[in-house]
């Protein structure tokens, strides 16, 4: 694995600065945490599987009709969205589904006392529940944070998520092209670097996925063919 460093060494070059003497690693960090924060959200939104994640068991108190970051017991700290959450009664280990609602409304919620949830909804950053008279044990499956924000005395340590430091090392010398030197076309062809390298990344995460192996069209095969986005 390439440290956070020597992909901005590869920046830096792609910036034609080999001996570092404009972008420096101060200089381009900011712009690494950018392209951090992008494909984060690109990952979570194409459900790449080194975002998801489950959560360790959970005990809830009885009478709990609120779990939030601060609360006790708190979520994961790393939980972006919830893709499933399960419950057992205390110590039994025995998993079933919550269902997820959009609101739990004064239908749903009733007035009879419960021993399971049986439903949730995600309102305001907080799993709301309806209050059970036994405590309960609870999991979630979860698409969780890949990245914290990278300090300069960070840069030393290693890109954790394998098949991206193309991505990050052209879209970091892009934004800088843009945004320090303000030279477009160099952004823009330091972007279509980048581009495809995250094109690469992608497709190698979900080929992963598949289980059936089938043949498929090349990646854009009609563009290729068309030249043109029409």
């Amino acid at each position: 694995m390439s440290t956070w460093s020597s992909i901005l060494v590869k920046s830096a070059a792609l910036m034609n600065d080999q001996d570092r003497a404009v972008y420096s690693d101060i200089v381009l960090l900011p712009y690494l945490n950018i392209a951090l924060s992008e494909l984060q959200e690109i990952f979570e939104l194409n459900n790449i599987p080194v975002t998801s994640t489950s959560s360790a068991t959970i005990a809830i108190p009885i009478g709990t009709s609120l779990i939030g970051y601060l609360t006790i017991p708190p979520l994961p700290t790393d939980l972006v969205e919830i893709q499933q959450m399960w419950e057992s009664q205390t110590g039994q280990n025995n998993w079933t589904p919550v269902t997820k609602k959009e609101y739990l409304t004064s239908s749903i919620l009733g007035n009879v006392s419960l021993s399971m949830f049986g439903v949730w909804a995600w309102l305001n950053q907080q799993v709301n529940l309806r209050p059970s008279i036994n405590a309960i044990d609870i999991r979630f499956d979860y698409i969780k944070n890949l990245f914290a924000e990278i300090t300069i005395g960070l840069v030393g340590t290693d890109n954790p998520i394998v098949n991206t430091d193309t991505f990050f090392e052209y879209r970091a010398a892009a934004l800088a092209a843009e945004f320090i030197e303000e030279n477009i076309t160099r952004a823009d062809k330091l972007n279509i670097y980048g581009v495809s390298g995250l094109e690469r990344s992608l497709g190698i995460s979900v080929k992963g996925k598949q289980s059936i192996a089938i043949r498929r069209r090349p990646f854009r095969a009609a563009f290729k063919r068309r030249r043109t986005l029409l």
